[in-house]
């Protein structure tokens, strides 16, 4: 015997998982749907850089007495998924006046090493530690009465690539044909993990047997971006870019061809084929994007330094 309560409490629960199935799905339709397919891991980092410890922390504060000297490390992480060269790491230190320090050869440093990135094998991907101070500690040489505090400031920049994949690209003449593929909709697409990413791929038409492909693209990271070799716009990001058969497409942003400015951090590129596609032809291919630029970003850290006693 089952009572009326026990009943109504099971059709209760069997129509809340029916609504819950159905909002699910309905918030997946509104998504645009990435598959990585193992090609790429994703994310949105690329290198990631900390100052290695100046002393040991008092109140949550490194702090050291002015009789003492201090090492000035930087610890890069790869976070993303493209390797970074030798000298491709320009770090600069920003932060107290240089006259009040003794011992800091060069305020501006490059990486030594290749930084491998994150992979299968490699999930916490490559490092290196820069030194400011290489042979002998920094000493700061200021009047201190009481304390002091410092806050030193690290700007770094990096070359990087974001690489993105978009699958079964449909290449059709006749756009009346349902075979095989649809010209119009969004794409699958995979992305590499970097501090500039792609969030939205979809195809189009522009004419007969010609396709249209949009990509829209983003800063995700706390930085900024520009051309590979060139210098920094405050006002906005920038990133070069191709595609494989690059022959066969014309590629702009905003009116300029293979360069793309990021407003409020977004930016999208319009593929056009320059080709129409022969009415015959029904088949699918995918395609390879390769975001190139040069990304900078600010780090801090505070360091106290106490007065000694006489």
């Amino acid at each position: 015997f089952i009572s009326k309560e026990v009943l109504t409490m099971k059709k209760l629960m069997i129509f809340l998982s029916i609504i819950s199935l159905f909002l699910l799905t309905s918030c997946g339709d509104n998504q645009q749907q990435t598959n990585t397919g193992g090609v790429f891991i994703g994310g949105t980092q690329g290198i990631v850089a900390s100052f290695e410890p100046f002393s040991v922390k008092v109140d949550n504060l490194y702090t050291i007495f002015d009789t003492e000297d201090f090492p000035i490390d930087v610890i890069l992480k790869n976070k993303g998924e493209e390797i970074v060269a030798p000298g491709k790491v320009t770090l600069r230190l920003l932060g107290p006046a240089k006259e009040d320090f003794q011992n800091i050869p060069q305020w501006q440093v490059l990486n030594k090493e290749e930084i491998s990135k994150i992979s299968e094998f490699n999930p916490d991907g490559g490092e290196e530690v820069v030194s400011f101070t290489p042979t002998t500690n920094a000493r700061y040489t200021a009047l201190v009465t009481g304390f002091t505090d410092l806050t030193w400031n690290l700007e770094y920049m990096y070359d990087y690539k974001t690489h993105a994949i978009m699958n079964d690209v449909c290449f059709k003449g006749d756009f009346t044909d349902a075979k095989v593929c649809d010209v119009k909709g969004d794409k699958t697409f995979a992305v590499s993990g970097a501090p500039i990413t792609v969030t939205k791929m979809s195809q189009d038409t522009a004419g007969k047997g010609v396709i249209v492909l949009k990509i829209d693209i983003s800063n995700a990271g706390k930085g900024q971006s520009t051309f590979v070799g060139k210098d920094f716009d405050e006002r906005f990001s920038q990133v070069s870019y191709g595609v494989d058969d690059a022959a066969k497409w014309e590629c702009k942003s905003g009116g300029r061809e293979n360069e793309a400015r990021l407003v409020d951090g977004k930016a999208q590129i319009i593929c056009r084929l320059k080709a129409p596609v022969p009415e015959s032809d029904v088949f699918t291919k995918s395609l390879r994007l390769t975001l190139n630029y040069k990304y900078k970003e600010l780090i801090q850290e505070k360091l106290r330094i106490k007065e000694s006693a006489e």
